[in-house]
């Protein structure tokens, strides 16, 4: 299953015709980062979803939350160290059927199959793999807003088109077919950071 926009060119057309609203509204060389998070409100967060799975869980020293209620071009995936209460954000991509009109913001989530959108709800992070995309990492669902993942192979993996330049270009992120897409550059950070058996939430805080 592919979980990239197979032509860039696509991609780069139809991006241009909804860019330009965005990038007049927020000069070029603006941040591609959002304000900074309400800190008290993540960990807060992360420590109820740990409690709801505890019995699924096997580290909870690090989580991840995917907070989609930004546009794409904030750094919208927060992965939180919860010994150190430290936090590092980085850019992510949501799925096409969340976003079919390519607008930048993720307008609903599904489970369904073949729906190509993002799913709601928590995730236990599994082995990593090396696939179409380089090395990924499995994805569990843990919720019946996500139980279909594994079916849809919705995972973790690097693309092209999540990046800081495409940001600057565009004023959006491509979209993914429901994967949790970060940028190349940033995925070894992302798994190492993550790694297998944590939590991973999809929400809108």
């Amino acid at each position: 299953m592919t979980h990239f926009v197979s032509d860039r060119r696509q991609f780069l057309s139809y991006a241009a015709l909804g860019a330009g609203a965005l990038l007049a509204a927020r000069p070029l060389g603006a941040a591609t980062r959002p304000a900074p998070a309400d800190n008290a409100a993540l960990f807060a967060r992360a420590e109820a979803a740990l409690r709801q799975h505890v019995g699924s869980i096997m580290h909870d020293d690090v989580v991840g939350i995917a907070d989609f209620s930004p546009a794409s071009r904030a750094a919208r995936l927060h992965l939180l160290d919860m010994r150190n209460r430290s936090e590092v954000s980085y850019l992510v991509a949501h799925g096409r059927g969340s976003d079919p009109q390519h607008t930048g913001y993720l307008h609903r989530f599904s489970n369904d199959p073949g729906s190509n959108c993002t799913s709601e709800g928590a995730y236990r992070t599994a082995d990593y793999y090396v696939g179409a995309h380089g090395k990924s990492m499995r994805l569990q669902g843990l919720e019946a807003t996500n139980n279909n993942a594994e079916s849809r192979a919705i995972v973790v993996h690097g693309a092209w088109y999540v990046s800081e330049e495409m940001v600057r270009e565009h004023g959006m992120l491509g979209r993914s077919e429901g994967c949790f897409a970060v940028a190349e550059a940033h995925l070894p950070d992302v798994l190492n950071r993550l790694g297998p058996g944590r939590l991973l939430l999809a929400t809108k805080l």
